[in-house]
Parts: C-alpha cells; sequence; structure tokens
C-alpha cells in the first residue's frame, strides 16, 4: 500500500503555556490569521485560505521540558520565491532571530524557533526540474547556505501576512530510532523512503515529493516518549483520500496495529513507534 501524491500535512496542534504570547508571535511575527478563536483553542492559517494550519491549545506550565521524542520542526511551503524573499526581510526587520537559512538542493529555507522553543520553517521549492531525482526514486537534499540577498532582491512589496496558496509542507520529528520509524511510516501508513541521511535522518513522502516526514536522532536515541499535555507537540494531522482512509485502516488491522476512529469526523488517530500522535483525516 502506497499513498498517492495527493496526500498532505494538514495542521499542526501545539500544546502551549502562554497563549497570549504565542497568539502575537503567530500573528505579528509568523503573519497567520485568526480562523477561530475560543477559550480552548485557537485556530490558525494563511490569509485566504480556509484550512487550518496551526491549531494552539492551553495547558498547565510544567516549568522545564525533559529531552523526549516529538517535534525537530513543522515547516510552513510559501507558494514563490517572492513570498519567502518578502517573509525575510519581514523577519530582519522585526529583528526577530532566526536559527538558521539553507538552501537544500530542492529547496530554500529559513529556520526559527516560536516563543516556547518549537522549531519552525518557512520555505519555498524550486521547480522539480532542479531536484535531484536519482533512477531508484530518492530525492537527495544537501545543506549550503541560502542566498539570502537573491531571495530578498525577489520581494516586491512589503509583506502582507502569509500568502493564499500556504500550506503545511512537511513536520520533521526527533525520534527513538531510524529502524522502527522506518517501518511504521513506510510499511503501516504507506509512505516511500526519499532519502536516508546516513544513520542520523530518514525523508519519507508520498507521491513525487522530497518529504512530507522527516525523522532524526538528533536529541538522542533511545529517548522516551513525551508525556502528554505538556508544552510542545500535541498532534499532526494528515489529509488522505477516502481510498486510502479506508486502505490505512485496512493495512492496521491486518498489522493489529492499534488506532482510534471519530466516525462522526471520520477522523483516525494512532501513535507512531515513537509515541508522537498523528490523526488521519479525508478533503472528500
Amino acid at each position: 500500500m502506497m499513498l498517492s501524491e495527493k496526500t498532505i500535512i494538514g495542521k499542526v496542534v501545539l500544546n502551549v503555556e502562554n497563549m497570549e504570547n504565542m497568539k502575537n508571535f503567530y500573528t505579528s511575527v509568523i503573519g497567520l490569521e485568526i480562523k477561530n478563536e475560543t477559550e480552548q483553542s485557537l485556530e490558525l492559517g494563511a490569509f485566504g485560505e480556509e484550512q487550518v494550519l496551526l491549531e494552539l491549545q492551553p495547558v498547565v506550565p510544567a516549568g522545564e521540558k525533559p529531552t523526549t521524542t516529538g517535534l525537530y520542526h513543522f515547516a510552513f511551503l510559501l507558494p514563490t520565491r517572492k513570498d519567502l524573499g518578502e517573509i525575510l526581510y519581514h523577519l530582519l526587520v522585526s529583528k526577530y532571530p532566526l536559527t538558521g537559512a539553507s538552501d537544500h538542493g530542492y529547496s530554500e529555507a529559513l529556520y526559527l524557533d516560536d516563543p516556547e522553543g518549537n522549531g519552525i520553517e518557512i520555505y519555498t521549492d524550486k521547480p522539480k526540474s532542479m531536484w535531484d531525482i536519482r533512477s531508484d526514486g530518492q530525492i537527495a537534499g544537501v545543506t549550503k547556505p541560502m542566498d539570502a540577498e537573491g531571495v530578498i532582491g525577489e520581494a516586491k512589496e512589503e509583506f502582507q501576512g502569509m500568502p493564499k496558496g500556504t500550506y503545511m509542507g512537511h513536520v520533521h520529528l526527533f525520534v527513538a530510532e531510524l529502524e522502527e520509524t522506518e517501518m511504521f511510516y513506510q510499511d503501516v501508513l504507506g509512505f516511500d523512503l526519499k532519502f536516508k541521511f546516513g544513520p542520523q535522518a530518514k525523508f519519507f513522502a508520498a507521491g513525487e515529493y522530497h518529504h512530507q516526514i522527516g525523522a532524526n536522532v538528533w536529541a538522542g536515541k533511545n529517548i522516551p516518549a513525551a508525556q502528554k499535555g505538556l508544552r510542545g507537540l500535541d498532534y499532526f494531522t494528515i489529509i488522505v483520500t477516502d481510498d486510502e482512509f479506508s486502505q490505512v485502516k485496512n493495512n492496521l488491522d491486518e498489522k493489529e496495529y492499534p488506532y482510534q476512529v471519530d466516525e462522526t469526523t471520520q477522523t483516525l488517530s494512532l501513535e507512531d513507534t515513537n509515541g508522537i500522535t498523528m490523526k488521519l483525516t479525508t478533503n472528500e
């Protein structure tokens, strides 16, 4: 069973300790638009789009966070290099610290952390003709400094907020180990292994994309799963077709892999082998 190129990451849901601070950051610095706000949830997305990309939910502050599996970063995929130039200029003017700016061969990416330490990537893909797509289907990435001047040179106007057409391009996870992780994302969910970065990281995607799921052991091997309800990643969603939803469900049944289904919302919840929660939904 393999997922098709119609598969996308839907939204990332974060547990946050200071809602007001995080709301201000994600609206003013990152430029997301509020889609829905209650006492228990703040839903954010790109301007002119219905899709919620990020949901914040309040949790009780719990002091220092231990090293666990969970989020390395989530990644907003912008429609054009012009959009990347405009948000880069905006971040520089607002003096919010970046943690990196890289050219990955298939994409150009900015990196920063939110006020509660969640990693964020903001990127744009290069034309597919520039990707290093190998004969075996692997899509190799590199990490070199981004041409920041060239990117800013593409900017045409002042940053107006996260543009229409932005979606959650991928999530990258800290995992306990890579072999079982590969088995889960490939054999259980149906993603394809697209690139192996030595013994350190693996990248998975549906269809011909470089990655929708990244997994690395940079936080340490055999680290424990995060305790539920602490700040950081609560879960992320994967949007699949109706057919693929049924196929995944059947595959889980065959493998006797535990999951829950909410029939009213047609949502399937499960944890990967690292204790990281995800939910499968359909857009159909």
